[in-house]
């Protein structure tokens, strides 16, 4: 009888030790993207309040077809490290620029090249790189251009003054009163808001560094990677991040599989 109670008492302890080790080893139901909000078109708030954008839509459709519950967490871009490795967020996918961060992240396939360039005011006088010599110039923090410039020390070194902003709306809005003489940033988002807002802005001929766009994961979770990665070529290449590209920017401007 007392051997019985042993036996039952050990087995209840194993299953119960199963029981946790399977909690610990259960996958996450939902698939959560750290974006910065003010960062059309890649993901920012539409007039309603919803997060929308072309990277959104992309993660939205990878969540699909993952199983998962897709969630849009917007977060500051200068905390988006610590985000990430709180657990937060379960990756940065946001126009996010994989050159000068290779070693930093477990990166997706580059989906999309990009470039840093100067935006003005169409009044300005500002016609080239040299130009901005004297000039007040606005980046955001923790940027890729903000690391395209301290690559180019010669170019930041001509300016009267470089002033870091926490997001690039605010520095078209700084441009616009006048506050600042340009902007050195991402040209998917320069085109884009120009285009919609129809202010008399410039982008200069002359860019500042090229770049392409990726997926970034911590540092040594290949699993999640590979598991967001296999969709990816799946929607590139049955065409539906070419129809995604196309509703955001008239045609298909993305590289993955090409």
């Amino acid at each position: 009888m007392v051997m019985k109670k042993i036996v039952a008492s050990v087995m209840a302890v194993a299953t119960l030790a199963l029981a946790f080790a399977g909690c610990g080893k259960k996958e996450s139901k939902k698939f959560v993207v750290g974006f910065d909000q003010e960062f059309p078109p890649m993901g920012f708030v539409a007039d309603d309040g919803s997060y929308v954008g072309f990277d959104l839509d992309l993660a939205k459709e990878a969540a699909k077809r993952m199983g998962k519950e897709f969630v849009a967490q917007p977060i500051n871009w200068d905390a988006k490290d610590q985000e990430l490795k709180s657990g937060n967020i379960d990756c940065i996918w946001n126009g996010f620029t994989i050159s000068g961060r290779e070693d930093g992240y477990t990166w997706s396939k580059a989906y999309m090249s990009n470039a840093q360039v100067v935006v003005v005011k169409n009044d300005s006088g500002i016609s080239s790189l040299a130009d901005l010599a004297g000039k007040t110039v606005a980046v955001q923090k923790d940027s890729s251009g903000l690391a395209a410039l301290e690559d180019n020390a010669a170019l930041k070194d001509s300016f009267g003054k470089l002033v870091e902003m926490d997001s690039y709306l605010n520095a078209m809005m700084e441009l616009e009163m006048g506050s600042v003489d340009a902007i050195v940033m991402d040209e998917i988002v320069a085109r884009y808001e120009i285009q919609t807002s129809g202010k008399a802005f410039a982008v200069l001929d002359e860019s500042v560094a090229s770049e392409e766009y990726g997926v970034g994961f911590l540092k040594g979770n290949e699993a999640l990677r590979d598991e967001v990665q296999k969709v990816m070529d799946e929607m590139a290449k049955d065409g539906t991040m070419a129809e995604i590209s196309k509703k955001w920017f008239g045609k298909d401007v993305t590289i993955l599989g090409k």
